[in-house]
């Protein structure tokens, strides 16, 4: 099914043709023409199926086709979990509208970084990326407004709740207008996603996407036995040994993350970190290197990993096991994207071996361990 049945107009045709998107993922396929009929949606689909695209290309086409509003009223109001998912689908609406004549306005609005510029930049603005707390921020400083809100659209919304928005997102309700059009995307409906589609959305399309609706799996997954002395020289020795150009390495902890990219960096590897303790202009520079290809290591914290996306990074390194399955999941997702096939590598210390076998029990994945014994770790 080509991008042409879908209903979009031919200038966001065009734009689809120039960023090389070949067909529709399935939940683009039902997602774009029902929210071009204004229909409310409820979709479950996990990252790297395509929904962002799913929504931001009707909310263009639909705001192109209307006039523009009236200044510091916002049309619609995209509503994100992190500073690092806010940037990502404002480059996203920032690239599918290039070069299409009286193209809507957007802007990303996130905490971390000064208040004062992001209010000077919103004069115009039609579509609104945002984070919680900056936008209340924002609404309290006159300087967005809502009563007119088009469309609103909650991505990753349980990831949202779980990280403790639920009483601002409640405050937001508030300064919506009843009549509007609302879009729900979550990889999981838990109790409390159920709760808010229940509450925001009028009588919804539900989406599901099912993993086998999906793209094959395209993530080699490896892991390895090693004692926690010989945890760094081995990750050296990989990255070293495989030519790894552009590795995501995950830690359990800031701290972890900040030795551990000290110590590569002593090693001659190019490395940075990205983590809560850095500043959200920091974080943002150095995310911007790593997706350029102009950063060999990025060493991160699964707080910081939200927005991570990159459509053709080779490898995942979990330096330390996550805590649950789900975000082994998610770690591992942030590779084999879009067709192309990605390496995921798990390190495994002898007392990750039970959680380990839990991880794969729940994944439905059985990953054999390979043993390190025999590798020469000198001079890594």
């Amino acid at each position: 099914m080509p991008f042409s049945t879908l209903g979009l107009s031919g200038d966001l045709l065009k734009s689809v043709a120039r960023q090389d998107f070949k067909e529709p993922f399935p939940v683009q396929q039902e997602a774009i023409p029902a929210i071009l009929q204004g229909k409310d949606i409820l979709g479950i689909a996990k990252t790297g199926s395509g929904k962002t695209a799913a929504y931001v290309l009707p909310v263009l086409d639909m705001l192109m086709k209307k006039k523009a509003g009236k200044n510091r009223f916002i049309r619609a109001l995209i509503l994100v979990p992190t500073r690092e998912l806010a940037v990502q689908v404002g480059e996203v609406f920032q690239a599918l509208s290039a070069g299409i004549p009286e193209k809507p306005k957007s802007m990303a609005v996130y905490g971390g970084v000064s208040i004062n510029p992001q209010m000077m930049q919103l004069q115009g603005t039609d579509v609104l990326v945002a984070t919680p707390g900056r936008l209340i921020d924002l609404v309290s400083n006159n300087a967005v407004r809502l009563r007119e809100v088009e469309i609103l659209v909650l991505d990753e919304a349980d990831k949202m709740l779980n990280l403790g928005f639920k009483n601002e997102m409640n405050e937001i309700f508030k300064l919506l207008p009843q009549k509007r059009q609302n879009v729900l995307f979550s990889a999981t409906l838990d109790q409390e996603t159920d709760a808010v589609q229940q509450r925001i959305l009028s009588n919804p399309i539900k989406i599901e996407i099912k993993e086998e609706e999906l793209e094959p799996v395209l993530i080699n997954q490896l892991a390895y036995h090693v004692s926690p002395e010989k945890k760094g020289p081995f990750l050296r020795y990989l990255i070293k040994h495989e030519n790894m150009n552009q590795v995501l390495v995950f830690t359990s902890s800031v701290r972890t993350a900040e030795n551990l990219t000290g110590k590569l960096q002593k090693n001659n590897i190019q490395a940075e970190g990205l983590h809560s303790k850095k500043s959200q202009g920091a974080r943002t520079e150095v995310l911007k290197k790593f997706k350029a290809g102009k950063l060999k290591v990025l060493v991160a914290t699964d707080l910081a990993s939200r927005g991570i996306d990159i459509l053709s990074l080779p490898y995942v390194i979990n330096f330390d096991l996550p805590r649950s399955p789900k975000d082994y999941i998610h770690r591992i997702g942030r590779t084999g994207r879009a067709g192309v096939e990605g390496t995921a590598i798990s390190l495994i210390t002898p007392e990750d071996q039970h959680h380990f076998k839990v991880i794969q029990k729940k994944s439905g994945k059985r990953v054999e361990i390979q043993e390190t014994d025999a590798i020469d770790l000198k001079g890594y």
